[in-house]
């Protein structure tokens, strides 16, 4: 994703797949990085030429990042003032198993996607939890990261409904980039398009790996349940027949 675009802050140094925000802080700049990755940090430091330090929460907390990694820094708003009593994020009732195959055969319908490969997805984004949040800050059942959610028209990521069926759009737009490559397309919702047009292919970072790996092995265990495959190893269509 992103909160779609999916979603999570990898750079080309290992060090920054462990660069978050914490829920509690209050973000003060937003971070555009060269492999197309955007994070929000308290504040930075130039420590040399060559190096700044993010500091993600007022605690303390900070990430070193290479300076030629970074292109570029924006100073956030701040935020509108919370209600006495009003909750900090928007709420939605877990949706049944029943509802969320429905909504799942529907995003899939719309975009030709097949619903067990969305089911599988979600398993690996958000364990099927609504009101997940990531540390990235990174919404709901797809993990939707904000600017992604807002660029696909998704007004309440933490809404079964508008969180499906704009992470099923994003991925559309990824298999559709990619000619239906799974493994690029997964990897592009994982680490961005960014990184995988730098490396050709699916990038070299661990989680990433790991992830589609993942989520491969879950669509295809999901496939095999159905009747619709044979082999476990083997990737099921990704289209809907």
């Amino acid at each position: 994703m992103s909160c779609l675009s999916r979603k999570p802050c990898r750079a080309l140094i290992v060090a920054l797949c462990a660069a978050a925000l914490c829920l509690g802080a209050k973000a003060a700049e937003h971070i555009t990085l060269r492999n197309g990755f955007e994070l929000d940090c308290v504040r930075h430091e130039s420590l040399t030429a060559d190096l700044t330090r993010l500091y993600m929460t007022g605690d303390g907390n900070y990430q070193d990042l290479r300076s030629a990694d970074i292109i570029r820094f924006e100073t956030l708003p701040d935020p509108p003032p919370t209600r006495v009593g009003a909750a900090v994020a928007p709420t939605a009732a877990q949706p049944t198993i029943a509802a969320l195959h429905q909504l799942l055969a529907s995003a899939g319908t719309a975009h030709n996607i097949d619903e067990d490969l969305l089911a599988s997805v979600i398993h690996a984004e958000s364990g099927g939890h609504v009101a997940a949040v990531s540390r990235t800050g990174a919404c709901g059942l797809m993990q939707l990261m904000p600017g992604t959610a807002h660029a696909l028209g998704v007004k309440d990521s933490f809404q079964p409904d508008q969180n499906i069926a704009g992470g099923t759009a994003y991925l559309d737009s990824l298999l559709k980039r990619y000619k239906d490559d799974l493994g690029l397309a997964l990897a592009a919702y994982n680490a961005g398009p960014g990184a995988v047009d730098r490396y050709r292919g699916i990038p070299p970072f661990r989680e990433t790996r790991a992830y589609v790996a993942r989520v491969i092995r879950e669509f295809n265990r999901r496939k095999q349940v159905s009747s619709l495959a044979t082999v476990a190893t083997n990737v099921g269509p990704v289209r809907r027949p």
